[in-house]
């Protein structure tokens, strides 16, 4: 069963979350600085009939990364393609999606730091000079021929910049690291989508989603989809501050965006060891969770609560989950 919290997109929404991506900057809310670089980058390429240069998008999944290559796709009036570097198994994939792209194209490779290495290394000549060196032919009659493609955006997204290859972040022309939304933002790209969805969302309520949405759009927009079904069965059909903490309750939820599996682990380092500090292997173990899924999905969302610290010696909780449970130290 998919976790309400993760941050991943989940297969059966992803035609939901499809119909709430703006087509604009002007629709999209939030990453101001980003939309403001942005929209110069966009206006100069067009007035010099060029293609924007290639783009490293990095930071937590959720975020608006595929929405906004969407937005400047739109922007540039380009078509879009979109894959991903598992997808990408080998250089031949790559080689028929390049030559399948037309002038000032955008081509969106999602999770570009799982790409094997034969793939990329397709991608330094492509982004760098324009061209695509392929091998035809094996052993000694193998030869290489050089094809020169149009001009051409690659926009990457990655949730992990750091293993991204030297020479890879290197041929992007423009990097940005993409921030949590403040609360503002999220409440209305809540109440946004609830206009497109709708179904009436309040101040108050949008608030109390926006509270416990983890500073993600992605997760407010699922939670909207729960509180939708919830407000008309329970309620009136509109969202209310009541109808959100009653039903994100329900859900699990609490007023910090913790669930039932962000509050086992920080009870089990309370109570199997004191507060800490505990290894991260022992740990993953004892909650029977993979020791990546524990660092990856569960931690940083705590970690930015300022409720676990990770430290040599292991994970410490911090004198912020005692107050939030209620536990004297």
């Amino acid at each position: 069963m998919d976790r309400l919290l993760s941050n991943n997109e989940f297969s059966n929404e992803i035609h939901y979350q499809k119909n709430l991506r703006p087509k604009s900057f002007e629709e999209y809310i939030g990453q101001e600085n980003l939309k403001e670089k942005m929209n110069v980058f966009i206006k100069a390429a067009k007035k010099r009939g060029e293609a924007v240069d290639h783009i490293l998008l990095y930071g937590p999944p959720g975020l608006g990364k595929t929405t906004l290559a969407g937005v400047i796709a739109n922007e540039m009036n380009s078509n879009l393609k979109i894959t991903s570097g598992p997808v990408l198994e080998k250089a031949g994939d790559l080689a028929a999606i390049l030559t399948s792209l037309e002038e000032k194209d955008i081509l969106f490779i999602d999770e570009i730091h799982r790409l094997n290495t034969s793939v990329e290394e397709i991608l330094y000549p492509a982004m760098e000079d324009g061209e695509l060196d392929i091998i035809i032919g094996k052993g000694p009659s193998a030869r290489s021929i050089r094809i020169e493609l149009p001009n051409f955006t690659l926009i990457g997204a990655t949730t992990r910049a750091g293993l991204l290859s030297s020479p890879l972040r290197d041929r992007f022309g423009f990097s940005h690291r993409m921030d949590y939304y403040d609360l503002d933002n999220l409440k209305k790209v809540i109440i946004r989508s609830g206009h497109i969805l709708g179904v009436e969302v309040q101040e108050e309520g949008a608030m109390e989603v926006a509270l416990r949405s983890r500073g993600t759009p992605r997760i407010a927009n699922r939670f909207l989809k729960r509180l939708r079904d919830y407000s008309q069965i329970k309620g009136n059909g509109i969202i209310t501050k009541d109808i959100a903490i009653e039903a994100l309750s329900m859900l699990g939820v609490d007023n910090l965006g913790l669930d039932e599996l962000d509050r086992e682990i920080l009870k089990s380092i309370i109570e199997n060891y004191k507060g800490g500090p505990v290894g991260v292997e022992t740990l993953a173990l004892l909650l029977g969770e993979d020791k990546r899924t524990l660092e990856e999905v569960y931690e940083p969302y705590l970690v930015k609560l300022g409720f676990i610290k990770r430290t040599n010696r292991g994970r410490m909780v911090t004198d912020k989950v005692y107050e939030h449970f209620g536990i004297e130290k």
